[in-house]
Protein backbone atom coordinates (compact mmCIF):
# COMPACT_ATOMS: atom_id res chain seq x y z
CA UNK A 1 0.00 0.00 0.00
CA UNK A 2 1.25 3.35 -0.88
CA UNK A 3 2.48 5.41 2.23
CA UNK A 4 -0.35 8.99 3.15
CA UNK A 5 1.82 11.58 2.95
CA UNK A 6 3.78 12.46 0.15
CA UNK A 7 1.14 10.95 -2.88
CA UNK A 8 -1.06 14.04 -0.80
CA UNK A 9 1.15 16.99 -1.89
CA UNK A 10 1.75 18.20 1.60
CA UNK A 11 -1.86 17.53 3.14
CA UNK A 12 -2.40 15.00 5.78
CA UNK A 13 -5.07 12.28 4.90
CA UNK A 14 -7.07 13.71 8.41
CA UNK A 15 -7.46 17.00 6.15
CA UNK A 16 -8.80 15.73 3.07
CA UNK A 17 -12.13 16.05 2.37
CA UNK A 18 -14.83 14.33 0.19
CA UNK A 19 -17.96 15.93 -1.23
CA UNK A 20 -19.92 14.17 -3.63
CA UNK A 21 -23.56 14.05 -5.26
CA UNK A 22 -24.46 10.99 -5.07
CA UNK A 23 -27.29 10.91 -7.59
CA UNK A 24 -23.79 11.67 -10.28
CA UNK A 25 -21.63 8.99 -8.05
CA UNK A 26 -21.60 6.48 -5.35
CA UNK A 27 -18.92 6.74 -2.20
CA UNK A 28 -18.05 3.26 -3.50
CA UNK A 29 -17.22 4.08 -6.86
CA UNK A 30 -15.39 6.87 -5.91
CA UNK A 31 -13.40 4.68 -3.60
CA UNK A 32 -12.32 1.76 -6.11
CA UNK A 33 -11.41 4.85 -8.29
CA UNK A 34 -9.31 6.15 -5.07
CA UNK A 35 -7.57 2.33 -5.16
CA UNK A 36 -6.08 2.71 -8.07
CA UNK A 37 -4.81 6.15 -7.46
CA UNK A 38 -3.93 6.24 -3.50
CA UNK A 39 -5.40 3.33 -0.95
CA UNK A 40 -4.83 5.01 2.18
CA UNK A 41 -6.53 8.21 1.02
CA UNK A 42 -10.00 6.46 0.78
CA UNK A 43 -10.03 5.79 4.14
CA UNK A 44 -8.49 8.50 5.82
CA UNK A 45 -10.73 11.01 4.11
CA UNK A 46 -13.62 13.04 5.99
CA UNK A 47 -17.03 12.17 3.79
CA UNK A 48 -19.76 14.41 2.91
CA UNK A 49 -22.75 14.01 0.84
CA UNK A 50 -24.98 16.69 -0.79
CA UNK A 51 -28.80 16.79 -1.09
CA UNK A 52 -31.36 17.74 -3.46
CA UNK A 53 -32.10 20.79 -0.10
CA UNK A 54 -27.89 21.15 -0.05
CA UNK A 55 -25.64 20.98 -3.22
CA UNK A 56 -22.74 21.11 -1.51
CA UNK A 57 -22.75 24.57 0.99
CA UNK A 58 -23.29 22.31 3.94
CA UNK A 59 -21.19 19.93 2.91
CA UNK A 60 -18.41 22.32 2.13
CA UNK A 61 -18.61 24.44 5.76
CA UNK A 62 -18.55 21.14 7.68
CA UNK A 63 -15.47 19.58 5.50
CA UNK A 64 -13.75 22.96 6.90
CA UNK A 65 -14.96 22.42 10.43
CA UNK A 66 -13.54 19.49 10.29
CA UNK A 67 -10.03 21.11 9.24
CA UNK A 68 -10.00 20.01 5.63
CA UNK A 69 -7.26 21.42 3.36
CA UNK A 70 -8.06 19.63 0.06
CA UNK A 71 -11.66 19.45 -0.37
CA UNK A 72 -12.32 16.99 -3.56
CA UNK A 73 -15.31 17.34 -5.24
CA UNK A 74 -17.23 14.38 -7.15
CA UNK A 75 -20.56 16.44 -9.08
CA UNK A 76 -22.17 18.72 -11.50
CA UNK A 77 -21.13 22.46 -12.01
CA UNK A 78 -23.64 22.81 -9.57
CA UNK A 79 -21.92 21.12 -6.98
CA UNK A 80 -18.43 22.74 -7.87
CA UNK A 81 -20.33 26.14 -7.90
CA UNK A 82 -21.58 25.69 -4.26
CA UNK A 83 -18.33 24.44 -2.53
CA UNK A 84 -16.04 27.13 -4.32
CA UNK A 85 -18.51 29.48 -2.77
CA UNK A 86 -17.68 28.29 0.80
CA UNK A 87 -14.24 27.94 0.12
CA UNK A 88 -13.55 31.67 -1.41
CA UNK A 89 -11.08 33.55 1.02
CA UNK A 90 -10.08 30.34 2.46
CA UNK A 91 -6.39 28.39 2.83
CA UNK A 92 -8.79 25.35 1.66
CA UNK A 93 -7.99 24.14 -1.81
CA UNK A 94 -10.54 22.92 -4.54
CA UNK A 95 -10.29 19.39 -6.09
CA UNK A 96 -12.81 18.42 -8.87
CA UNK A 97 -13.67 15.29 -10.14
CA UNK A 98 -16.19 16.17 -12.83
CA UNK A 99 -19.41 14.09 -13.11
CA UNK A 100 -21.97 16.68 -14.66
CA UNK A 101 -22.89 17.18 -18.35
CA UNK A 102 -21.53 20.51 -18.65
CA UNK A 103 -18.17 20.42 -16.38
CA UNK A 104 -17.77 23.90 -17.37
CA UNK A 105 -14.81 25.22 -14.81
CA UNK A 106 -13.17 21.38 -14.95
CA UNK A 107 -13.02 21.78 -19.10
CA UNK A 108 -11.34 25.37 -18.33
CA UNK A 109 -8.70 24.02 -15.99
CA UNK A 110 -7.97 21.21 -18.50
CA UNK A 111 -9.39 18.37 -15.81
CA UNK A 112 -9.30 14.98 -17.54
CA UNK A 113 -13.22 14.28 -17.87
CA UNK A 114 -15.00 10.71 -18.10
CA UNK A 115 -11.65 9.36 -16.53
CA UNK A 116 -12.51 9.29 -12.31
CA UNK A 117 -9.09 8.16 -11.63
CA UNK A 118 -7.72 10.57 -13.59
CA UNK A 119 -9.63 13.55 -11.94
CA UNK A 120 -8.76 12.26 -8.90
CA UNK A 121 -4.82 12.48 -9.48
CA UNK A 122 -4.68 15.33 -10.67
CA UNK A 123 -6.71 17.12 -7.43
CA UNK A 124 -4.31 14.51 -5.04
CA UNK A 125 -0.79 15.75 -6.23
CA UNK A 126 -1.11 19.22 -8.46
CA UNK A 127 -0.52 22.20 -7.10
CA UNK A 128 -2.66 24.79 -5.80
CA UNK A 129 -3.57 27.78 -7.78
CA UNK A 130 -5.30 30.70 -6.74
CA UNK A 131 -8.13 32.04 -9.46
CA UNK A 132 -10.61 34.64 -9.99
CA UNK A 133 -14.14 33.88 -8.66
CA UNK A 134 -16.88 36.31 -9.60
CA UNK A 135 -19.92 37.38 -7.00
CA UNK A 136 -23.20 38.56 -8.19
CA UNK A 137 -26.46 39.96 -6.63
CA UNK A 138 -29.33 39.70 -8.23
CA UNK A 139 -32.93 42.02 -8.18
CA UNK A 140 -31.48 44.08 -5.38
CA UNK A 141 -30.78 41.90 -3.16
CA UNK A 142 -27.33 43.52 -2.05
CA UNK A 143 -23.96 42.03 -1.01
CA UNK A 144 -25.64 40.26 2.11
CA UNK A 145 -27.29 37.71 -0.63
CA UNK A 146 -23.94 37.26 -3.12
CA UNK A 147 -23.91 34.01 -5.12
CA UNK A 148 -20.36 33.00 -6.61
CA UNK A 149 -19.60 31.99 -9.86
CA UNK A 150 -16.58 30.48 -10.81
CA UNK A 151 -17.45 30.50 -15.15
CA UNK A 152 -19.64 32.76 -16.58
CA UNK A 153 -23.60 34.20 -15.76
CA UNK A 154 -26.00 35.39 -18.31
CA UNK A 155 -29.04 36.03 -19.98
CA UNK A 156 -30.21 35.34 -23.10
CA UNK A 157 -29.10 32.63 -25.66
CA UNK A 158 -26.96 30.92 -23.21
CA UNK A 159 -29.38 30.93 -20.43
CA UNK A 160 -32.09 29.80 -23.03
CA UNK A 161 -30.59 27.06 -24.24
CA UNK A 162 -29.82 26.07 -20.61
CA UNK A 163 -33.87 26.48 -20.23
CA UNK A 164 -35.01 25.01 -23.53
CA UNK A 165 -32.55 21.62 -23.06
CA UNK A 166 -34.52 19.00 -23.22
CA UNK A 167 -33.31 16.84 -19.42
CA UNK A 168 -33.33 12.96 -21.24
CA UNK A 169 -31.45 14.43 -24.38
CA UNK A 170 -29.19 15.44 -21.85
CA UNK A 171 -28.42 11.85 -20.47
CA UNK A 172 -28.88 10.37 -23.59
CA UNK A 173 -26.21 12.60 -25.64
CA UNK A 174 -24.41 15.24 -23.06
CA UNK A 175 -23.49 18.18 -24.93
CA UNK A 176 -24.75 17.33 -27.84
CA UNK A 177 -28.27 18.09 -26.33
CA UNK A 178 -27.46 21.97 -26.52
CA UNK A 179 -26.71 21.79 -30.23
CA UNK A 180 -30.45 20.83 -30.60
CA UNK A 181 -31.70 23.09 -27.97
CA UNK A 182 -29.94 26.30 -30.41
CA UNK A 183 -32.08 26.08 -32.68
CA UNK A 184 -34.99 26.70 -30.73
CA UNK A 185 -32.94 29.19 -28.26
CA UNK A 186 -32.34 30.79 -31.89
CA UNK A 187 -35.75 31.68 -32.86
CA UNK A 188 -36.67 32.93 -29.24
CA UNK A 189 -34.03 35.74 -29.03
CA UNK A 190 -35.68 39.60 -28.75
CA UNK A 191 -33.37 42.33 -28.94
CA UNK A 192 -33.73 44.43 -25.88
CA UNK A 193 -32.91 48.00 -24.33
CA UNK A 194 -30.78 48.05 -21.04
CA UNK A 195 -28.57 50.12 -19.16
CA UNK A 196 -24.76 48.37 -18.71
CA UNK A 197 -22.06 50.46 -16.04
CA UNK A 198 -18.58 49.03 -16.35
CA UNK A 199 -16.38 49.92 -13.30
CA UNK A 200 -16.45 53.42 -12.49
CA UNK A 201 -18.26 54.06 -15.71
CA UNK A 202 -21.53 55.91 -16.33
CA UNK A 203 -24.12 54.02 -17.23
CA UNK A 204 -24.49 53.02 -20.97
CA UNK A 205 -27.93 52.23 -23.07
CA UNK A 206 -27.59 49.26 -25.05
CA UNK A 207 -29.30 46.82 -26.98
CA UNK A 208 -28.74 42.71 -27.07
CA UNK A 209 -30.95 39.59 -26.49
CA UNK A 210 -27.65 37.73 -25.33
CA UNK A 211 -25.02 39.24 -22.34
CA UNK A 212 -22.29 36.51 -20.68
CA UNK A 213 -20.18 37.84 -18.18
CA UNK A 214 -17.15 35.24 -17.48
CA UNK A 215 -14.44 34.32 -15.51
CA UNK A 216 -13.29 32.02 -18.44
CA UNK A 217 -14.46 31.44 -21.60
CA UNK A 218 -14.94 27.93 -22.89
CA UNK A 219 -18.00 25.86 -22.64
CA UNK A 220 -19.38 22.10 -24.22
CA UNK A 221 -17.59 20.93 -27.52
CA UNK A 222 -14.59 23.23 -26.37
CA UNK A 223 -16.27 26.26 -27.86
CA UNK A 224 -14.46 29.36 -26.73
CA UNK A 225 -17.42 31.30 -26.42
CA UNK A 226 -15.12 34.22 -24.47
CA UNK A 227 -11.88 33.25 -26.31
CA UNK A 228 -10.05 36.24 -24.07
CA UNK A 229 -11.32 35.22 -20.80
CA UNK A 230 -8.53 34.10 -18.12
CA UNK A 231 -9.36 32.23 -15.12
CA UNK A 232 -6.50 34.29 -13.36
CA UNK A 233 -6.40 37.76 -14.96
CA UNK A 234 -8.23 39.64 -12.53
CA UNK A 235 -10.93 40.74 -14.80
CA UNK A 236 -14.61 39.95 -16.20
CA UNK A 237 -14.98 39.35 -19.92
CA UNK A 238 -18.37 40.16 -21.39
CA UNK A 239 -19.71 39.37 -24.77
CA UNK A 240 -22.77 41.05 -25.97
CA UNK A 241 -24.83 39.94 -28.74
CA UNK A 242 -27.69 41.61 -30.89
CA UNK A 243 -28.29 39.33 -33.97
CA UNK A 244 -32.00 39.05 -34.59
CA UNK A 245 -31.66 38.35 -38.89
CA UNK A 246 -30.47 36.17 -40.99
CA UNK A 247 -27.69 38.19 -41.59
CA UNK A 248 -26.65 39.36 -38.40
CA UNK A 249 -26.06 35.97 -37.35
CA UNK A 250 -23.73 34.91 -40.30
CA UNK A 251 -22.65 38.64 -39.39
CA UNK A 252 -21.70 36.61 -35.79
CA UNK A 253 -20.83 33.78 -36.75
CA UNK A 254 -18.30 34.95 -39.23
CA UNK A 255 -16.74 37.22 -36.08
CA UNK A 256 -16.37 34.13 -34.29
CA UNK A 257 -15.14 31.72 -36.76
CA UNK A 258 -12.82 34.42 -38.52
CA UNK A 259 -12.04 37.38 -37.36
CA UNK A 260 -11.29 35.93 -33.83
CA UNK A 261 -10.75 32.15 -34.50
CA UNK A 262 -8.74 31.67 -38.02
CA UNK A 263 -6.99 35.11 -37.94
CA UNK A 264 -5.80 35.30 -33.95
CA UNK A 265 -4.48 31.71 -34.85
CA UNK A 266 -2.21 32.71 -36.97
CA UNK A 267 -1.68 36.16 -35.66
CA UNK A 268 -1.20 35.53 -31.76
CA UNK A 269 -1.29 38.96 -30.72
CA UNK A 270 -4.22 40.20 -32.70
CA UNK A 271 -6.92 42.04 -30.80
CA UNK A 272 -10.28 40.71 -30.29
CA UNK A 273 -12.51 42.49 -33.32
CA UNK A 274 -16.34 43.40 -32.66
CA UNK A 275 -18.93 43.37 -35.55
CA UNK A 276 -22.23 44.98 -35.89
CA UNK A 277 -23.80 42.27 -33.95
CA UNK A 278 -20.82 41.19 -31.62
CA UNK A 279 -19.43 43.22 -28.98
CA UNK A 280 -16.78 42.22 -26.33
CA UNK A 281 -16.15 44.29 -23.01
CA UNK A 282 -14.24 43.81 -19.97
CA UNK A 283 -14.62 45.28 -16.29
CA UNK A 284 -14.46 43.90 -12.51
CA UNK A 285 -17.76 45.59 -11.49
CA UNK A 286 -20.86 45.21 -13.81
CA UNK A 287 -24.24 46.43 -13.29
CA UNK A 288 -27.06 46.07 -15.17
CA UNK A 289 -30.89 47.17 -15.50
CA UNK A 290 -33.47 45.53 -17.74
CA UNK A 291 -36.52 46.41 -19.17
CA UNK A 292 -38.44 43.51 -17.88
CA UNK A 293 -37.49 39.57 -16.21
CA UNK A 294 -35.40 37.41 -18.26
CA UNK A 295 -34.17 33.93 -17.89
CA UNK A 296 -30.91 33.72 -16.02
CA UNK A 297 -28.08 31.47 -15.74
CA UNK A 298 -25.19 30.81 -13.07
CA UNK A 299 -22.55 28.54 -13.91
CA UNK A 300 -24.78 26.34 -16.50
CA UNK A 301 -27.74 26.33 -14.27
CA UNK A 302 -30.84 28.58 -14.66
CA UNK A 303 -31.72 30.25 -12.08
CA UNK A 304 -35.29 31.67 -12.64
CA UNK A 305 -36.27 35.35 -14.27
CA UNK A 306 -33.96 38.25 -13.30
CA UNK A 307 -34.49 42.09 -13.77
CA UNK A 308 -31.33 44.01 -12.37
CA UNK A 309 -27.86 42.40 -11.24
CA UNK A 310 -24.60 43.26 -10.14
CA UNK A 311 -21.39 41.53 -10.63
CA UNK A 312 -17.76 41.90 -9.09
CA UNK A 313 -14.78 40.11 -9.48
CA UNK A 314 -12.82 38.60 -6.10
CA UNK A 315 -9.31 38.15 -7.68
CA UNK A 316 -7.51 35.28 -6.80
CA UNK A 317 -9.90 34.26 -3.78
CA UNK A 318 -10.22 30.39 -4.87
CA UNK A 319 -7.19 27.87 -4.61
CA UNK A 320 -7.75 25.63 -7.30
CA UNK A 321 -5.84 21.90 -7.81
Amino acid sequence: MSQPGPRLDGVTPSRLAVVYNPVKISRDDLCDAFDAVDPDACAAADWFETSADDPGRGAAQRALEAGAELVVVAGGDGTVRAVAEVLAGTQAALGIVPQGTGNLLARNLDVPLGDVAKALTRALESEDRPIDIGWISLDGDGNDHERAFVVMVGFGLDANMLVETDEDLKDKAGWLAYVEALGRAVSDGEVVDFTLALDDGEPEQVSGHTLVIGNCGTIQGGVALLPDAVIDDGRLDLLLVSADTVVGWLDTVRSFVWDNGVRRFFEKDAPLVDSESARHLCGTRIAVDLPRPLAFEIDGEEVGDVRSFRVRLDRGALRVR
